[in-house]
């Protein structure tokens, strides 16, 4: 396992204890680390991750609402929630990783960690989000 992919679930262990059980992000992060588990790699873009995801999190629940049509973030599976929360950072704001990673990342991990059904609800939204965006982006001049 690569350690983008070690990463973001160290980044989803995190969000998940700082959301559900109400920690301090740094106390989330060391109780989720597991000692020597996780590469300085790993380590670093989990951080990233966290730290985004908090840093724009009612932005980031805002995108999410918008495409999870009927869903409120409340009412979504604590897993569920914080993976689509850290792929939509990535597809917001983070341009050097192709949207369709993000995406197949969040649905392995949520196939992983979630229910049977996650990885189909993970997807839909997603999926959602990435093709209005790409719809919304200009084409390039050469084109």
């Amino acid at each position: 396992m690569g350690p983008r992919r070690k990463g973001r679930e160290l980044a989803l262990r995190t969000l998940f204890q700082i959301d559900v059980a109400e920690m301090r992000p740094e106390e989330a992060f060391a109780a989720a680390a597991s000692p020597g588990g996780e590469s300085e790699e790993a380590c670093a873009f989990a951080h990233q991750l966290v730290e985004g995801a908090l840093g724009r999190r009612e932005e980031i629940d805002a995108a999410i609402e918008g495409y999870a049509i009927g869903w409120t973030i409340g009412r979504m599976a604590g897993v569920d929630r914080n993976l689509l929360r850290i792929a939509m950072y990535e597809i917001l704001y983070l341009p050097d990783i192709p949207p369709s990673v993000s995406v197949d990342e969040a649905v392995e991990l949520a196939k992983k960690y979630s229910t049977a059904e996650s990885g189909r609800f993970v997807n839909g939204i997603l999926g959602s989000a990435v093709r209005e965006l790409t719809r919304e982006q200009p084409k390039d001049a050469s084109e």
